[in-house]
């Protein structure tokens, strides 16, 4: 995955028709705009569905005071009042590096991986929350930017 392709994904939608960008975006706008930007902390490396059976490789963002989750919860609540379904598991803030998908070279992975479990990578500043398209692709997912709600703008 490319390195500018990384992103903390707070609700995936699935297909959604143009004609409701608006709406989203519209429902996202005051739970962001009432949130100062954050400072977040990139720390361990790990797997899901678990490091035995690895299908999704993340690196961890320690979520203590439970920000991230508040927010997601919110925008949750928000998305609900217009139609889209709550996600029904628990919500785990992580930026995905990218798949498996084989297990070629999969034990020199976790030989890797485990290396980093617990490693902290620094931190950054989260200012704004952005709505995607994303088109698969053979060679991986393109993103194409639809909206942008910048966090404390009100």
């Amino acid at each position: 995955m490319s390195p500018r392709n990384i992103h903390l994904t707070l609700k995936f939608f699935g297909n959604i028709e143009e004609s409701q960008i608006d709406a989203i975006t519209q429902a996202i706008e005051e739970p962001v705009r009432v949130t100062p930007s954050i400072s977040i902390t990139v720390k361990g490396i790990g797997a899901f569905p678990s490091l035995k059976n690895p299908r999704v490789i993340w690196i961890g963002l320690p979520d203590e005071k439970k920000v991230l989750v508040s927010i997601q919860r919110r925008l949750e609540g928000e998305l609900q009042k217009i139609g889209f379904q709550p996600e029904d598991r628990p919500y785990h803030p992580h930026l995905t590096l990218g798949r498996m998908r084989s297990n070629r070279g999969k034990d020199e992975l976790l030989k890797e991986m485990e290396k980093y479990r617990e490693e902290e990578f620094g931190s950054f500043h989260a200012e704004r929350v952005v709505l995607f398209k994303s088109d698969l692709r053979p060679e991986g997912a393109v993103y194409t930017r639809l909206r942008e709600v910048k966090f404390g703008d009100l």
